[in-house]
């Protein structure tokens, strides 16, 4: 395994879990195992035939069929892992690394932990020089997120310090370069990662629903110590090319949550009252949410 990388390269090993993919398009995920068997409709498979071998190769079963075999990569493992809560899908990791401006020796916090997924991510991201804060509320979420990044990366990784506390309670004075929320009330949170996020330090939440969207974006520009937040929703379609025949594709990964950008401004800097006037009704008299200022 490259240092840290989460990346294991050579020959395949006793013991690494590889995914085999049929001719249909079909994928198996197999735990590689000296003496053992992959069993399918198609015929049997043995491990040993594997072991040792070169992943990127065709193996036949006793009856005839091909699979295709790769060790997983990062996107597959997080999408199938162990789960307490769910995970952040790879369309959305991705963005919050781009759109969150995640670097290499970046002092990240993050809260909540849940599964892992994204901890994987980020700690890819930040690498061995940087710092990854992860806050998780309820203890058996965070062993089982311990579990699937240490499986991950072989070994636990030094950049990463997982806490188990209520964030707004156990959160540390250590300064940070960028935030990311992943949590019912995210809105809860502002005032304490804003005394610890550097000026221009970027904040990214990752809610599920349009009402917690709307509340994080109005507590934001109601505090006024951030840019103007920007809320975002990532799909993903794919596409079928074969000959003339070209269409949209079968799976489409639509809606799973939105996610909402800010940057800190420096300290007792008020963000400049918006331009825009808000849309009539918009904080009417059955609104009950922050409101920023002039509004």
């Amino acid at each position: 395994m490259s240092e840290l990388s989460g990346v294991r390269m050579g020959p395949l090993q006793s013991g690494e879990r590889v995914t085999l993919t049929d001719q249909k398009g079909r994928r198996h995920s197999v735990l590689l195992e000296s003496g053992k068997q992959f069993h399918t409709t198609k015929g049997t498979l043995d491990h040993d035939a594997l072991i040792g071998g070169p992943e990127g190769v065709v193996a036949r079963t006793t009856l005839g069929a091909d699979f295709l075999v790769f060790r997983p990569i990062a996107r597959e493992n997080t999408v199938s892992m162990p789960r307490g809560a769910t995970v952040i899908y790879p369309k959305d990791c991705a963005e919050i690394l781009v759109w969150g401006d995640i670097f290499p020796g970046a002092r990240v916090l993050e809260a909540g932990a849940g599964s892992g997924a994204l901890s994987i991510f980020l700690l890819r991201a930040v690498g061995s020089a940087g710092k990854l804060y992860s806050y998780e509320r309820r203890e058996e979420f965070a062993e089982i997120a311990r579990k699937n990044v240490e499986a991950h990366y072989g070994q636990p990784h030094p950049a990463w310090e997982l806490i188990v506390g209520d964030l707004n309670e156990a959160i540390r004075d250590d300064p940070v370069d960028r935030v990311v929320l992943d949590m019912l009330a995210p809105w809860e949170c502002v005032q304490a990662v804003g005394e610890v996020l550097v000026a221009g330090g970027v904040l990214c939440c990752y809610v599920a629903t349009t009402t917690q969207l709307g509340r994080t974006m109005d507590t934001l520009r109601a505090h006024g110590g951030w840019t103007e937040p920007e809320g975002r929703e990532v799909s993903v379609r794919e596409w079928h090319a074969e000959g003339l025949a070209i269409r949209p594709g079968h799976r489409t990964t639509g809606h799973t949550g939105f996610l909402v950008f800010s940057r800190r401004l420096a300290p007792g800097v008020t963000a400049p009252l918006r331009r825009r006037r808000p849309a009539p009704g918009a904080y009417g008299p059955d609104y009950t949410g922050p409101r920023p200022p002039g509004v």
